[in-house]
């Protein structure tokens, strides 16, 4: 848990809660606050499982998946290759569309190729590829008569890769995937922020969760498949969760757009996938000795 990226304090989060979790399932329990140390920490404690609570850079995009593989000690969640291609936004697209999970038009562009003129017709979102818990997400509205100039300029620090991607009006979803099955479907709704951003997701009272959806149950049901496909194709393992975007100004059905899929979603009690093991009639501590027990290598 922990670890350097920046998204370390919900790492140390959802670490201790895990952990005191655990300990209260019988596990004996050693939490490691990752530094560029750890593989021989891990070495010499050769523990049994190792449960990741890492989020962001180096702990969900398959370098500790690696270090994990190499020395042989299982691990949860989504293996070497799925977690690198998950934290790839634009990779990650590509794949989830090949497989039939509808995606938003989108382009990858260095940031420093920004001009006067929009890369896109506006709205759109600009987002740093590989980063995650909305970090660098820039809005673009409608009205704006020039690109974002905060991601040309010296104070960004996601890295000059971006993707460029339509702005999908409406309501936001989210859905878990346990094993290959699907839990309930999560309508997330920003209180007094535009769109589920940091603040949205880790300030208390950023957002409000309604569980099961106030959706007509063909969307509900097709926001649940689409997850178990985005999960299969991209190689998921354990538990992930889907993000989504449904348009229904215009008609009851909608368009319903994937947005991503996150391999290491947040592990406090109150967060999304938590929630939702719950809702499926799972405590949180049967929950957790589920990841557990799920633990392997070559994932």
């Amino acid at each position: 848990m922990g670890g350097f990226s920046s998204e370390r304090p919900v790492s140390l989060s959802s670490g201790t809660a895990c952990a005191d979790t655990l300990e209260g399932e019988g596990y004996r329990v050693t939490r490691i606050d990752v530094d560029r140390n750890v593989a021989s920490v891990l070495a010499e404690l050769r523990p049994d499982v190792v449960f990741n609570a890492l989020h962001g850079p180096f702990g969900e995009d398959g370098t500790i998946q690696g270090i994990l593989e190499y020395l042989e000690i299982p691990y949860t969640h989504s293996g070497v290759l799925a977690s690198a291609l998950a934290m790839d936004k634009a990779q990650a697209k590509l794949v989830a569309s090949a497989a039939g999970v509808p995606v938003a038009e989108a382009r990858v562009m260095d940031r420093h190729d920004f001009g006067s003129d929009h890369p896109m017709k506006p709205p759109y979102v600009v987002k740093p590829v590989r980063e995650g818990s909305s970090f660098g997400v820039v809005m673009v509205k409608e009205d704006q008569s020039h690109p974002p100039q905060i991601v040309t300029s010296s104070e960004w620090r996601y890295g000059d890769r971006v993707m460029v991607e339509r702005y999908v009006y409406g309501r936001e979803f989210t859905c878990g995937v346990m094993g290959d099955t699907a839990l309930g479907v999560t309508e997330v709704i920003p209180q007094g922020h535009a769109f589920y951003d940091y603040d949205s997701k880790y300030v208390k009272g950023g957002s409000k969760h309604v569980i099961p959806a106030d959706i007509l149950p063909n969307i509900y049901q097709k926001i649940q498949t689409l997850s178990v496909m985005a999960h299969q194709a991209i190689g998921c393992r354990g538990v992930s969760r889907s993000d989504f975007r449904f348009d229904d100004r215009f008609s009851e059905d909608g368009e319903l757009i994937w947005l991503e899929v996150n391999t290491q979603p947040g592990m406090t009690p109150t967060s999304l996938v938590p929630e939702m093991a719950v809702h499926a009639g799972h405590t949180f501590g049967e929950f957790l000795k589920w990841i557990v027990e799920d633990a392997s290598c070559l994932r």
